[in-house]
Parts: C-alpha cells; structure tokens; sequence
C-alpha cells in the first residue's frame, strides 16, 4: 500500500494514497475502535447535507470563494448519491461532541473537491477541511444538528413501518370482531370480552403511541445550526444561520427552523431524550402486546390455544412439529433493548457541563439503533405474525361455556353473595352456571337467557 503525508495542527500523518479522509480522521480511527461498525448512514448523510447547505450559505454570503464553495457542493451530491460512504470511516460513538466525525466528513469532502478542482488530496492550501469545508461551523453546532436529521429520517421511516402494525391489528379487530373470549384480570377468569376487542385495544395503544412519537419529532425541527462553538454564533457571517438551516431544509426535506435559543440546542439533549421516551413507551405497549399473543396461542395442548399462530420456521431442534411464538419473542428482545438504549440516552442527556453536551455520539447511536429496529422488524411482525393469526372458536366457545365466572352477570339478579356460593359450586361440582342456577330455581330459564345472552355479556 503506498501513503501520501498529509499534516494537521499536530504534525505529519501517513495516510493511505488513495484515502480521501484525512491527518485527523487517520488519528481518530486508531484511537476509536469501540463497536467495530462503522456510522449509521443516515449519520453520513446528515453531515453531508449539512456542509452542502454551509456551504451555499458562504457563497451566497460572498464569505467562500464561488469556485470553492461549487466543488464543495458538487462533492457532497457526490456523496449523496452513494459515492465514497466507505470512506466514512469513523465509528459510531467516537470523540466528545462527535469533533471526529465531523471532521471525517470535512475531510473527505475536502480531498474530493480537490480532486474536482483537479488537485491533489491533500492540497489543504487550496481546499481547507477546517477553513473553507468547516467554514462558519463548529463541531458543537453542526453534530447536534446532524442529530436532528438523522433521527428525523430514521423516525420518518419508523412511522411508516408502525403504520402497517396498526393497519394489520386493525384488520384482525374487524375480523374477531363477534368471537366471544374469556376476559382476564390478574391472569384469572373475568367478564367475557370480544378477541376482535383486545385487537382494537393493541390499535388504538399503538397510534397512542404513535401521536407521541409525532409530537416529540416536532421539537426536534428545531435546530442549532449557526451557533458554532458555544451558541453565540461566533465565525459566522450575518445572515449565514437562516440561510444554512433554509438550504438544509430544502436538501434534506425536512420541516427545519432555527433554534429559538441557540444555547439551550448546545446544552440541553431534552429534545433528543423526549423523543426516546416516546420509542420507550412505544416498545412498552409493544412489548404488553407481543406477551398477550405469547400467551394466547399457548400450548396447544396443555396453553391457553386461544389463538393459532403462523409457523414462520421449525420451532425446535428436537421436538419435531413444535410451533413457536418466534417473532414475538423477537418482538420482546427489540423492545428490551428500546428501553435500554433510553436509559442510555437519558444519562447522556443528563450528563452535559455549561455550555456543550459532549455525548452526542453515543446518544445518537442508541436512538439510531432503537429506530432501525423498529423500521426494519415492525412490518414483518405485521406481515408474517399478526396477518397469519386465527382464532381457534372451539376453544373460546369451550372456555365461555364452562366459565364459572359468568355468574358475574347474574349480580342484578341473586347478588353478589349468592352469586359467589354459585361459583364455588361450580368449580367444587364441575357443573355449569345455568346448570346450577336453573337447579336450584334462582332465576327464570326466560331470565337466565337474558343475563347470559351475547348482547349482555358485551355489554349491549
């Protein structure tokens, strides 16, 4: 492998020729070796917008050099076109603030808009990573900023997925809408409920969840573009944060405004954190739903059997024919680590001095990981789960017909303490409720129909 020598504040740095990151990005990718995986996409992104949208702004501003500032801009379409991502080779959670990966971007952005201006990468006299690239930025306004988009892109993503779960639940709630079931309370017998109710209630649950997640994405449009290194703006010409955060709108499609307090998008995280409490209480409902459905479709012989699952693979490697409720479980696991990347992400929101939150990478990285979960698993939980359940109707009917706890319903009519006598007895003698009732002439087999009929156990 042949090197070029490219030097920074620090001295010289071999770095490899054909490398277009640089002396800083070189250094920081000995030193950053935690996750072994490189930054999220949409982190790169994010970036590449933003010194694209930096740099628009100078030129308009008349504060970079036109002919700078297009191979700038050309070099970041480049790259958002998929070109050089590879080159983005700083990892995920990396230096205080995220100072490497910014400057991995300037870097790589410099070195190909050399090459656009048919230099040579590492010709900074000519395109400076930190003079012109980083021109009126600062790593602690342009990686919160960075923040902002990237979860707003994933979010955007994580919506659509968390709309077809609703859609399916839906569906299935149409579906089981007139199968009776019985009710629990304390993992016991309770009033009769429909199936086709529980489903609903995972629906309405879930777009609860969703107007949450909405709302807290708006506080995140909101950036702090412009602030550079403390919120005061310093380095920036007049005019310079409007137009960066307009450009960075239009490139990224994105509903983004200025921060209506520049300190406070440096500072403070609330913003970042609120949004992962709302992927918290999402995976929660998540989490109560994919644990019903693990518990209906138990057995079938010796469970509940509630409810038929889809096999979506062999369900043991020695108990032949055994189905298991896989994705949900896997459902389960994704939900555990949402609420642990929120721990995470709320010590790190907790965790900023003065003027400058320094753990954005690692909060940045949680959130990103939370929502690529969500995006990727959700639809196939709705497809290849919840669009394959059925409802197995003899058993339900079984359940209703040999619960005790029907004897609720004839409260109105013998009083709870009778009614209580009636129950034990049934569960003593294994008779019916009718049976026992109709025997012992407590009510009218006229009555009796009316308490137990479907319209009455529902409530109608």
């Amino acid at each position: 492998m042949s090197f070029r020598i490219d030097k920074d504040s620090l001295g010289e740095v071999k770095v490899p020729s054909d490398a277009y990151y640089g002396p800083f990005t070189a250094r920081a990718m000995e030193q950053y070796k935690v996750t072994g995986h490189p930054a999220h996409i949409n982190l790169v992104r994010a970036f590449v917008m933003i010194k694209r949208s930096a740099a628009l702004a100078n030129k308009e501003l008349k504060a970079l050099d036109a002919r700078k500032a297009d191979a700038i801009v050309k070099a970041c379409d480049e790259i958002l076109s998929g070109k050089l991502v590879d080159q983005f080779t700083v990892e995920a959670i990396n230096s205080g603030a995220g100072t490497a990966f910014n400057m991995n971007s300037n870097e790589v952005i410099a070195n190909r808009a050399l090459e656009i201006l048919h230099k040579k990468k590492g010709q900074y006299d000519v395109i400076s990573p930190n003079d012109d690239v980083n021109k009126a930025q600062s790593s602690n306004d342009t990686f919160p900023t960075a923040m902002h988009v990237a979860i707003l892109l994933n979010m955007n993503d994580t919506l659509s997925s968390l709309d077809k779960l609703i859609k399916s639940l839906e569906k299935k709630a149409r579906e089981f809408s007139d199968i009776i079931k019985i009710g629990r309370t304390h993992l016991m017998d309770a009033i009769p409920v429909t199936l086709g109710a529980e489903f609903e209630q995972y629906a309405y649950s879930l777009k609860k969840a969703r107007e949450a997640l909405v709302n807290a994405m708006e506080g995140l449009e909101y950036v702090g573009l412009g602030g550079t290194a403390v919120g005061t703006g310093a380095n920036t010409p007049k005019g310079y944060r409007e137009l960066a955060i307009k450009h960075l709108s239009t490139v990224s499609g994105l509903k983004l405004k200025p921060s209506k307090n520049m300190f406070y998008s440096l500072q403070s995280k609330f913003d970042v954190a609120s949004c992962s409490s709302a992927l918290r209480n999402l995976a929660v409902e998540l989490n109560k739903m994919a644990n019903d459905i693990r518990l209906m479709a138990s057995g079938p012989t010796a469970g509940l059997a509630e409810v038929l699952i889809p096999a979506v693979h062999a369900g043991s490697s020695i108990m032949p024919g055994k189905v298991n409720p896989s994705l949900a479980e896997c459902l389960n696991m994704v939900c555990f680590n949402i609420m642990g990347n929120d721990v995470a992400v709320a010590m790190a929101a907790q965790a900023g001095q003065f003027e400058l939150n320094v753990m954005l990478p690692g909060m940045l990285k949680c959130m990103l990981d939370s929502t690529d979960m969500l995006k990727n698993f959700l639809p196939i939980f709705a497809e290849n789960m919840v669009d394959g359940i059925k409802a197995n109707r003899e058993t339900l009917a079984s359940y209703i017909e040999k619960s005790p706890v029907l004897v609720t319903l004839l409260n109105p009519y013998i009083g709870y303490l009778k009614a209580a006598e009636i129950y034990k007895e049934s569960l003593k003698t294994k008779k019916s409720i009718r049976e026992l009732v109709l025997g012992k002439g407590l009510m009218t087999k006229e009555q009796l129909d009316k308490a137990l009929s479907k319209e009455n156990i529902l409530g109608g």
